[in-house]
């Protein structure tokens, strides 16, 4: 059965910037074909809008971000689920001693209550993997 994978921030922007990690996420998990098995959270929506002004992306980057947000399903945080899958993440978080971002505590929530492989290239759930939720982590320096 083909995985569903909630895509991390980091992941789309690799891919909006087609940079060679990117390319080879896009090589290696052939994203695009399988597009309607990608998912994110409506937070990364936000966030990834807050980069491109961060990065001041010009119209290219700006089309190629909608382009693909269009493409993606948005999973919706207004679900009891992901409020309960928050509330033992961050518990989990701190009791570990690990201060997660709001941003990453909903996103982890997400894959958490959806059942999404989450995709990434920080090191920002790897104390969450595999108790709480399956993480695919990418080292942005090797691209492995």
């Amino acid at each position: 059965m083909p995985t569903d994978y909630l895509l991390d921030t980091n992941i789309l922007v690799s891919l909006i910037r087609d940079d060679t990690l990117g390319k080879m996420i896009q090589t290696q998990y052939n994203l695009r074909a399988f597009i309607t098995r990608c998912m994110i959270s409506v937070i990364t929506v936000g966030v990834i809008e807050k980069l491109a002004r961060q990065f001041k992306w010009g119209n290219d980057k700006l089309s190629a971000m909608r382009a693909l947000l269009q493409q993606l399903i948005w999973i919706d945080i207004n679900d009891q689920a992901i409020f309960s899958a928050y509330a033992e993440v961050q518990s989990f978080s701190e009791q570990q001693g690990k201060a997660m971002g709001e941003n990453d505590a909903w996103i982890a929530a997400t894959a958490k209550a959806s059942g999404c492989t989450l995709m990434t290239t920080d090191r920002d759930f790897d104390h969450l993997h595999p108790a709480h939720l399956t993480r695919i982590w990418i080292d942005p320096q090797t691209r492995s």
